[in-house]
């Protein structure tokens, strides 16, 4: 579908006001309706100063500079032949050069030269490894992919200088293998040059786990393991991969586990890691209930760090008269709740959050739950009832823990029995009935869940306010996996499985500067809409036969014009695309 510019006109005090707005037509079932992408305002020059005054800090430049600018040599005039005017060499550009933009700004041109100076290689392994990071922002695919299908299309040639015959599959492999071992200075540098950029507040860390899948045996790697599958793959050996963000979704770093790895035993490696590489400070440590444990509480604790985590839903009970009570509840937010609750020795509080619409979710859990598994318990007291012969006890309790193992989350409502009795055939009744006590719980509870944390001035609204910030950890996980392609893992060594990672965290970089710089913009947060309405704007030759000589022909290569729509894009993030990629060319034979 498209992207358009819409506006409305608006008269006010005497003036007119346009109001400009970015849309893109979605199908939505049988209809075709436009959403607002963002709102762009009256254009005016406020917008394009934050944007231009952003774009300078990134660049470190006055202006911008435009890749390969024209000399300008004076006015030159020649013949052509108007009915044999042709374009050639189409490739797509607006995408791949908004991308290096993004790298050079976070001078990882510099660092990758640092770290992997020029040799006897024939392309620098620095160039090569931004090829791998754009590829992964822009068109996620294979190495093999790259190297034989995107990198011909793109304008990377001319912005690199690298030509498209010299990037292969094993040449992309071998930069993998160069980029992997400076991990931990790329971490460091993109920390340091992203708070340059946007001033941001470490005092904040995110911290989740996810996995992600090998196809194949993977028999070279001993990190890849089966363990709990977030991809819904349990046939699959994976890895477990830590993430650390703050609190805007910034990445500071991650870690690879083995994939059979038990999140609760990650939390002293990573946080030990983290604060060895960038120091302890007075940062709080935001993690899910995965993350807890007696043990991780107690060492947190014990190490005086500060931090707020979720708790499993085992805890509620320990509260059940304080849910119970309707005082002290405070709106935190429309349709939630929360409480402050202090341990019985005042080293922790714990934070009681209810929400209407987790309430309702799980209202209609229990209601589906429930009903299954009467219409299963119906079902088999039919069938032992209308037996002829007698029955076994083992196969029935079998097939009653079958049943309520699949619908756990009300299987405790009910008491399930297999009694003896001599009066029928099978000699075995089914009784069950329900628990009032279950239900009288259930309808305190649902929707409830609890936080703990040794953080003392804070209200409750800044601790729900905080930990509903674990969604940025869970995003990043999102945007790899779905937008950069993380999964699956086609790499089977070890290291080359390690570099994967790591080009995709690179490429996350580029993606949450992106999402920064358009914020700032006025351009929302979706940086896959720019990059793919950018991506429409290509590279052209311009082929000019001369009048004198047929055989004789300029080529001149341009940047096509952006739209409408594009044009306003560009207008708000400050840029400006070159018209020309390189000087026109002397007329030649071809």
């Amino acid at each position: 579908m498209g992207v358009y510019l819409r506006h409305s006109i608006k008269r006010k005090d005497g003036k007119t006001h346009t109001y400009w707005r970015l849309v893109r037509s979605v199908r939505r079932g049988r209809k075709v309706v436009q959403e607002t992408i963002a709102n762009l305002g009256e254009l005016d020059a406020q917008g394009r100063a934050k944007a231009k005054q952003l774009l300078r800090e990134m660049t470190g430049r006055t202006e911008q500079r435009e890749l390969f600018e024209a000399v300008e040599t004076g006015p030159e005039t020649v013949a052509v032949r108007l009915d044999r005017v042709r374009l050639e060499r189409g490739r797509t550009f607006g995408d791949v050069w908004l991308g290096w933009t993004l790298w050079r700004a976070l001078r990882l041109d510099e660092l990758c030269q640092e770290l992997m100076p020029e040799g006897r290689e024939a392309v620098p392994w620095s160039t090569m490894a931004a090829v791998l990071v754009l590829a992964r922002l822009c068109e996620p695919s294979s190495e093999l992919h790259i190297a034989e299908d995107w990198y011909r299309r793109t304008a990377l040639e001319d912005m690199l200088g690298v030509p498209a015959g010299v990037v292969n599959d094993d040449r992309l492999y071998r930069a993998l293998d160069e980029l992997l071992p400076h991990k931990v200075r790329l971490e460091q540098h993109i920390r340091k040059r992203l708070g340059e950029l946007f001033s941001l507040d470490y005092d904040l860390l995110l911290y989740d786990v996810t996995s992600t899948y090998f196809e194949g045996q993977v028999a070279g790697n001993a990190q890849a393991q089966r363990g709990h599958s977030r991809d819904h793959r349990p046939d699959c050996k994976q890895v477990c991969i830590a993430l650390v963000v703050t609190r805007e979704g910034i990445p500071l770093g991650y870690e690879v586990f083995a994939g059979n790895r038990v999140d609760v035993t990650t939390v002293e490696e990573i946080v030990g890691t983290m604060e060895a590489r960038y120091g302890m400070a007075n940062r709080i440590w935001v993690m899910d209930r995965g993350m807890t444990s007696a043990d991780n509480v107690a060492w947190l604790q014990q190490t005086g760090r500060r931090y707020l985590i979720g708790t499993s839903k085992s805890e509620l009970k320990r509260f059940s008269r304080e849910i119970a009570e309707a005082r002290d509840w405070k709106a935190v937010r429309e349709g939630i709740e929360a409480k402050l609750c202090e341990s019985p020795d005042g080293t922790e509080t714990f934070i009681l959050c209810r929400s209407v619409e987790r309430r309702e979710k799980e209202r209609a859990m229990h209601g589906r739950f429930a009903a299954r598994i009467e219409e299963g318990l119906t079902s088999l007291g039919r069938r032992i009832e209308h037996s002829r012969a007698p029955l076994d006890r083992g196969p029935l309790e079998r097939q009653l823990g079958r049943l309520l193992g699949r619908n756990s989350r009300a299987a405790g409502r009910y008491l399930v029995r297999l009694v003896e009795d001599e009066t029928l055939p099978a000699r075995l009744r089914l009784e069950w009935s329900a628990r009032p006590e279950w239900d009288d719980w259930a309808r305190h509870s649902e929707g409830c869940y609890v936080l703990r944390t040794n953080v003392t001035d804070w209200t409750s609204e800044d601790l729900w306010r905080t930990y509903v910030q674990l969604t940025e950890a869970e995003a990043a996980f999102r945007i790899h996996k779905s937008d950069l392609s993380l999964r699956p893992v086609w790499h089977h060594k070890a290291e080359r499985a390690q570099a994967h990672i790591l080009v995709c965290f690179l490429a996350y970089v580029l993606w949450k500067t992106l999402e920064q710089w358009q914020k700032r913009a006025g351009l929302g947060n979706s940086p896959r809409t720019i990059l793919e309405e950018l991506g429409r704007i290509q590279s052209t030759d311009v082929v000019l036969p001369l009048a004198e000589n047929a055989a004789r022909e300029l080529r001149i290569r341009c940047v096509v014009r952006p739209d409408k729509a594009q044009a306003a894009l560009l207008d708000r993030l400050g840029l400006r695309l070159p018209e020309r990629l390189r000087s026109p060319i002397s007329p030649t034979k071809m």
